[in-house]
């Protein structure tokens, strides 16, 4: 499985339409709207490595309301647990 994600700069007056729209494209698992130098972040998650060129090149930086995308590849999971210990930082148990 190859997982990558990638950063959208979208038309801000389209965001929610663009997000929604990439959440139907077939092998993005996850969209989420965030802030900073990107609008959107979608995560991908393809069967093999000739997927991503159809999904980003030919779909998704053709689709209206995206004006530039970067593409992440993932190269090593982390496990839940530590993932959570990650986010955590700062976080008293009792406030989880």
């Amino acid at each position: 499985m190859v997982t990558a994600i990638v950063l959208i700069q979208a038309d801000r007056t389209q965001i929610p339409e663009t997000a929604s729209a990439l959440a139907r494209v077939k092998h993005v698992s996850e969209v989420y709207s965030v802030t900073g130098d990107w609008d959107i972040v979608a995560v991908l998650r393809m069967p093999g490595y000739e997927h991503l060129d159809d999904v980003v090149t030919a779909h998704l930086r053709r689709m209206p309301g995206i004006l530039k995308t970067q593409t992440m590849l993932a190269f090593r999971a982390y496990s839940p647990e530590l993932l959570d210990q990650g986010f955590g930082v700062g976080v008293s148990e009792k406030d989880r």
